[in-house]
Formats: structure tokens, C-alpha cells, sequence
């Protein structure tokens, strides 16, 4: 199948091109520059130049291929919408895949499933009226699917790196919001690439929780990241207040208490994460 990847040169892309051509796909990834374009292109995509708000452009290929996998992240609801229409115009009955994620469920009660209600947090409040639009879509003959990936890990660590691991270096302590007893929905990034892989057969309007099914505690996660970067465990509490002023709004969404399961996309795509051991795979970075 020919796929036209967005964010083809980030740390979710470069996985999730690896994987599609390794189950035999041919990828074309758009490319804002040189270095992005030689990144998709050692990742086994050729590389198109242009951005998201290069939507002729996103159209024509969208056209090209037989289904999209759109995993850039956007400056706004707005800017988001518009690539996404404009390939979904392009890609016609092709299957188009839209990227959420899994902070937008807000807190939990329990171990939930895609049907947990909407509570999200102000930093991903406006996906909604993006993903209803995008599913909308299944009624005039298009193939939308929604993949909501949860916390990514592995490989680079990405947020967990950005947001833990480097302030603990530079600190001597990795911060932890409040008590840490909040749960983290996992997912690592070879997992949710072979997950997008899968998608591509999903049924028009489906919705998949892209989690590991382990789901840490935030405690136990900057413990094993602090030991991972030679403090020996060592980590430090800070109140949602000053987690705020350090990491600005993402930090409603660490302090969530999320725990999702998988057991959609397993009965429906055949799909199984292989990683079950975050704890071990943060602790050696």
C-alpha cells in the first residue's frame, strides 16, 4: 500500500515509517527541510517537501497514496482541522488516520476503554471538534480513524526526557507532581508504530486507545527515569503549582490519573503491545 506519513522526521514518525516499510509499504513523508527530508529518507520514506499549512500540497499527496497517517502535531485546532480536510479530500475512500491522544480523557474512574467520557485538560481541550470532524467523514464514504496513543516511551522518551530526565540532571533530583500516586497510560513507541501499522485496516470511525496496558504509577516512572540517569532513585516532589511554572500547561496533564486498556484494538486489529515492562525500559534510558 502506498501511505503518505505527516511528522515523518519526529520521534513517533521516524518508528512508525520504520514499520510501515518493514511490513512492505511504500511511504512518502512530507518534509519541512533538508534535515527533516534525510531523516524520513535513513528511515525508509521519500521525502516531500513542504509543512501543515502547505495544504495544496498535503492535498496532491494525500491523492497520491491509498491511505494517510497523520502524526505531525499542529500549532492549533484550526491549523489541524485544515490539514486534515485537506487530506481528506485528497485520500477520497482511502483510510486517513488522525492522531489524538489519550490525555483527553481527563481522570478516570478505574481502568477505562475509547467510551470514557471527554474531561480533558486545557492543553488538548481543542481536540474534540477536530476528531468529530474527521469522523464525520464516515458518513460521506470516507475511511477516518482515530488512534489516541497515551504517554510514549522508549527510544529518545521524547516529553518524559524533555519534562523529567533533563531537569533531574541538571537539578540532582527527578521532579515528581505531588505524591506521584497518579497513573501514567504507557505506550512504547514500537508499539504505537505497529499500532498505525495495524490501523490501516480498521473499519471507518474507529477509535483506539494506543496504550501499553501497564499503567505506572508517576512515582514509580521518575524513580526508574532517575535511576536512569545516575541519581540512584533519587527524586524530589513539587506541588501542580510549580510543576506549572516549570513546564507550563503540560503539566495538568502529567498530573492526570489515567489507566487505559488495549483491549479494543486487539479484538478489532489483532494488535498486542510486546512491551510490558516500562519500568525497565525507563530505567536504563
Amino acid at each position: 500500500m502506498k501511505v503518505f506519513v505527516t511528522g515523518g522526521s519526529g520521534y513517533i514518525g521516524r518508528a512508525t515509517i520504520a514499520a510501515l516499510v518493514r511490513h512492505g509499504h511504500v511511504v512518502e513523508a512530507v518534509a519541512r527541510s533538508e534535515r527533516s527530508a534525510g531523516v524520513v529518507a535513513a528511515a525508509g520514506a521519500t521525502p516531500m517537501r513542504g509543512d501543515l499549512g502547505d495544504l495544496g500540497v498535503l492535498n496532491a499527496a494525500a491523492a497520491r497514496a491509498e491511505a494517510v497517517v497523520h502524526l505531525a502535531q499542529a500549532d492549533s485546532g484550526e491549523a489541524d482541522l485544515a490539514a486534515a480536510t485537506a487530506m481528506q479530500d485528497g485520500v477520497g475512500s482511502g483510510t486517513y488516520i488522525h492522531t489524538g491522544g489519550t490525555w483527553v480523557y481527563g481522570d478516570t474512574d478505574g481502568v477505562v476503554d475509547e467510551t470514557a467520557p471527554w474531561n480533558p485538560p486545557a492543553v488538548v481541550a481543542w481536540r474534540r471538534p477536530v476528531e468529530e470532524a474527521v469522523l464525520r467523514r464516515a458518513q460521506r464514504g470516507g475511511r477516518p480513524v482515530v488512534v489516541r496513543p497515551g504517554l510514549l516511551y522508549g527510544g529518545e522518551n521524547r516529553l518524559i526526557d524533555q519534562f523529567y530526565a533533563a531537569p533531574g540532571k541538571r537539578d540532582g533530583a527527578v521532579p515528581c507532581i505531588g505524591d506521584g500516586g497518579n497513573h501514567w497510560a504507557l505506550i512504547h513507541i514500537d508499539d504505537a508504530a505497529e499500532l498505525y501499522v495495524a490501523a490501516l485496516g480498521a473499519r471507518a470511525g474507529s477509535v483506539y486507545a494506543g496504550v501499553g496496558g501497564v499503567n505506572l504509577t508517576a512515582k514509580d516512572a521518575a524513580l526508574a527515569v532517575s535511576r536512569a540517569v545516575g541519581l540512584d532513585g533519587k527524586t524530589v516532589s513539587i506541588t501542580l503549582e510549580q510543576a506549572r511554572e516549570r513546564m507550563g500547561p503540560i503539566a495538568d496533564a502529567f498530573a492526570l490519573d489515567q489507566r487505559l486498556t488495549p483491549a479494543r484494538a486487539r479484538a478489532e486489529l489483532g494488535w498486542a503491545p510486546r512491551h510490558t515492562d516500562p519500568l525497565a525500559v525507563l530505567a536504563r534510558g
